[in-house]
């Protein structure tokens, strides 16, 4: 796999907002918008509508490393962002990974 590399830029998020295709269940929305690179970029966006800090640092590391270990899930060329809605907080790191394992699978169809 290659580099695990996450999107720091507002303009690049606004980008994947505006122009992307978005898939969502209870949890999660999924963006996805073609780069014109030959690697995929991930963001993550934790509102304050979901906790405070320490939830929301939280749901934002176990994201990372789901993306980060499971990026075959998310074919190459692409920039990603996953924003977490207020029900993630319940939800343990295999139940987090499977909805975003059915996310993944919806945004391409």
């Amino acid at each position: 796999m290659g580099d695990f590399i996450i999107l720091r830029k507002n303009s690049d998020y606004r980008r994947v907002y505006n122009s992307g295709k978005s898939v969502a269940n209870k949890y999660f929305v999924l963006f996805a918008l073609k780069n014109s690179l030959d690697i995929s970029r991930f963001g993550f966006s934790v509102s304050k509508k979901v906790g405070k800090a320490v939830k929301r640092n939280k749901i934002r590391r176990t994201l990372k490393e789901i993306c980060r270990l499971n990026n075959d899930l998310f074919p190459l060329g692409y920039d990603y962002v996953i924003l977490a809605r207020k029900d993630a907080v319940n939800q343990n790191f295999w139940q987090i990974k499977n909805h975003l394992n059915k996310l993944a699978l919806k945004v391409f169809k």
